[in-house]
């Protein structure tokens, strides 16, 4: 199990909270499918830890997001506060989702 202090969160919980997924059943529901990487290696578990400076790939629409954690997410709180928990890694919206 991850320290406390380490800065390592579950992965569902970290989708839900930054506001990439309205409720957090569909952020568990997308990573059981097999549809998120995190460091480029495809998670199945909602339950896997990730920590800052992890790179998440997954969809979000039409688009295939890829971004840096760079905190973890205490609470579901406003959009302008859960953009501060991520940076953009590549252009977002130039990366079409392959399995549509």
């Amino acid at each position: 199990m991850a320290k406390a202090d380490d800065g390592a969160q579950r992965l569902d919980a970290w989708l839900w909270r930054t506001r990439f997924f309205k409720t957090r059943a569909l952020a568990t529901a997308i990573v059981s499918k097999g549809r998120v990487r995190i460091n480029g290696e495809r998670v199945k578990k909602a339950s896997r830890l990730i920590r800052p400076g992890d790179i998440l790939t997954f969809p979000q629409g039409n688009a295939i997001r890829v971004i840096r954690m760079l905190a973890p997410a205490e609470r579901r709180g406003s959009a302008p506060e859960a953009q501060t928990h991520y940076e953009p890694v590549a252009d977002n919206s130039a990366v079409e989702d392959p399995d549509d």
